[in-house]
């Protein structure tokens, strides 16, 4: 972090911490003086790509790569056009596609990759799903709104259950300190010995605990999940559209090696091939090493390509086509 600075001052954030750098739409940053400075009218031209810029798009760049904030405030705009929810499809493979489409759209716009014809597309897509896009934009801003509400009364749950625990533990706070004066009091005017009263004490306080702990076991649950849904009520969750494909089923390679057979694993041994390896060291084994399965895999490489492929003739090469 403490290489960043502003490519038009040289001023860094090791120099000054206190540096704040600003980004554009170009992905291009600025300190906030520079910006100042060069935007004082209003607009300007980028120092780096020269592209014309408003000086009310510059915002504090919140990442270390300003690509990532470049791509950011593009997917944000995307997405306000490109707004389809899963239930707008009717297959899963139609919503992924549809999904895959949106990054396109962010990549060619992050890396300036056929901008011009992304553009067009994307008005083209505003334009033919103009009422659905002002749909989903109602519809998006009603669960915000309905989830702000219940994040709200999350929070003033959390502070009123807050507020309880701090005044149970004052009023906990307090009996402690009455036993601990009802046992100064009694020690100044009584007459039994001190180790009865220091008994009678410590029977009061363990009392007192055991009624602190149940205190403390029967207290009320949140009545709302983090997600704003009540305790006890039922769920409905529509269930995700099953795809019927075809299962897919291994086939072993077949590879044809142009030489002999390769003995198997387990006959390496008996064959006599281990007898110059050279054992596999405890250190070795870890990682799932072994003398055979080395030795097998240069057995195969030795074995490759001894018996060069036979020439075919020509009337070989027509059955084979005709097959």
């Amino acid at each position: 972090m403490d290489d960043q600075g502003c490519p038009r001052c040289k001023t860094t954030k090791y120099r000054n911490p206190s540096l704040k750098l600003m980004v554009n739409v170009c992905g291009h940053t600025l300190c906030e003086n520079c910006v100042e400075m060069l935007f004082v009218r209003g607009s300007g031209n980028c120092v780096q790509c020269n592209t014309p810029l408003r000086k009310s798009n510059f915002r504090v760049q919140l990442f270390e790569d300003p690509a990532v904030d470049k791509e950011v405030e593009i997917r944000k705009k995307v997405l306000k056009i490109y707004n389809k929810r899963d239930f707008d499809f009717s297959s899963l493979r139609e919503y992924n596609d549809y999904l895959e489409q949106v990054e396109d759209i962010v990549y060619n716009l992050t890396n300036n990759i056929d901008v011009e014809d992304t553009k067009q597309k994307m008005e083209q897509y505003q334009r033919e799903n103009r009422d659905l896009i002002q749909r989903n934009k109602a519809k998006l801003t009603r669960e915000q709104e309905e989830l702000e509400e219940l994040l709200l009364l999350e929070q003033q749950g959390n502070e009123q259950r807050r507020l309880e625990v701090m005044q149970e533990e004052q009023r906990q706070l307090q009996a402690k300190r009455k036993n601990k004066q009802a046992l100064l009091d009694e020690m100044e005017r009584s007459h039994l010995p001190a180790t009865i009263l220091l008994a009678q004490h410590k029977g009061r306080a363990a009392q007192l605990e055991s009624e602190i702990e149940k205190q403390k076991q029967s207290v009320k649950p949140a009545p709302l999940f983090s997600t704003g849904i009540l305790m006890g009520q039922t769920v409905s969750l529509q269930a995700m559209p099953r795809i019927e494909e075809t299962l897919y089923h291994y086939k072993p390679l077949q590879i044809k090696t142009y030489g002999p057979s390769v003995p198997e694993l387990d006959q390496l041994s008996r064959q006599g091939y281990l007898n110059h390896v050279r054992t596999a060291m405890p250190q070795d084994t870890a990682g799932g090493y072994t003398s055979a399965l080395a030795c097998h895999r240069a057995i195969q490489d030795a074995f490759s390509g001894l018996f060069p492929p036979r020439a075919q003739t020509p009337q070989q090469s027509r059955i084979k086509n005709m097959n």
